[in-house]
């Protein structure tokens, strides 16, 4: 008899990927910051081309190429990828810009509205229900950004920017009827050209710092794995953990920013900030909860109709 894995449980092998995804990602800023002298624009072609070769040994190595060719004769599902590829090269290069500008603060904070960016977007385009917790949840985080918005005189658009972007590709990722390796390895085949023109197009300028020197050609090299790594360790982590799991450590690698940013790129942390973060702080402990209970919930409800059917 084949046994079905149960999906409402974590297992280690989940729990060590997911946490080396967003250990790697919280360390992103300080590879990005030594970058931080070549445009973002030459960062993020980098980042596509050299992600190519890691994303595609990983599915000769599963077996599912064949996925990703039949992709190229659905329009449909290539232009679905397209729209995906727009948005995580624009939050790419938000990011990349962010950290060479002294704007990790505003990186850490788009990433810690992000999940209440979601819950939103799920209550809005599918109609889902919002709890009590979650709506003072999504409340505070506005307030939050409002507070900034008055004390700047500006939207922090770095932050909005990231939870935009990196939001609508979440929510359009999951329309995409592919896996998320052969999804992620779609999206940079379509990246590539455009990353290759840019690229040449540079070279031909002598603007290119690809090849001037050994630090820099290693690190532009680097831009695929630190990118193509992460994304395969979160998808395998996201397999093997409960969303209430995944929910709560998401937070590390913000969490991982923000220090970085206050403690080690020593970036103001104002008056303003010192209110908002602890906001944002408290709205994502409020979203925690409502994610733990739900899932509570519904173990309850899987435990009670086992019940009955024996």
């Amino acid at each position: 008899m084949t046994t079905i894995p149960d999906q409402n449980v974590d297992t280690p092998r989940g729990l060590a990927y997911a946490i080396a995804a967003y250990a790697l990602w919280g360390f992103l800023p300080l590879y990005m910051k030594a970058l931080a002298h070549i445009p973002p624009t030459e960062v993020i072609a980098h980042r596509v081309i050299w992600s190519l070769p890691i994303a595609g040994a990983v599915l000769l190595y599963q077996g599912r190429s064949s996925d990703v060719i039949a992709a190229f004769r659905t329009p449909r599902l290539l232009a679905m990828a397209g729209l995906t590829a727009m948005l995580i090269s624009v939050n790419w290069l938000t990011y990349v810009w962010a950290i060479a500008n002294d704007k990790a603060l505003d990186a850490a904070l788009g990433y810690y509205i992000n999940p209440l960016f979601s819950v939103f977007l799920g209550a809005t385009l599918l109609g889902e229900r919002l709890s009590r917790l979650q709506m003072i949840a999504i409340a505070l985080a506005a307030a939050a950004v409002i507070l900034l918005t008055v004390q700047a005189g500006s939207l922090p658009l770095v932050s909005i920017s990231l939870m935009l972007t990196w939001g609508f590709y979440a929510y359009c990722k999951k329309k995409l009827p592919l896996g998320p390796n052969q999804g992620f390895t779609l999206e940079v085949l379509i990246l590539t050209p455009l990353a290759l023109g840019w690229l040449f197009w540079q070279a031909a300028g002598g603007a290119s710092h690809f090849g001037l020197n050994w630090r820099d050609t290693l690190l532009l090299i680097g831009c695929g794995p630190i990118t193509a790594i992460p994304l395969l360790f979160y998808a395998n982590g996201a397999k093997r953990l409960r969303l209430s799991t995944i929910g709560i450590l998401q937070y590390i690698a913000p969490t991982m920013i923000f220090l970085t940013a206050v403690f080690v790129f020593d970036e103001p942390f104002d008056t303003a900030r010192m209110i908002a973060f602890p906001m944002i702080w408290a709205s994502l402990v409020l979203y925690s909860i409502s994610l733990i209970r739900q899932s509570g919930a519904k173990r309850f409800g899987a435990g009670d109709r086992t019940r009955r059917m024996q």
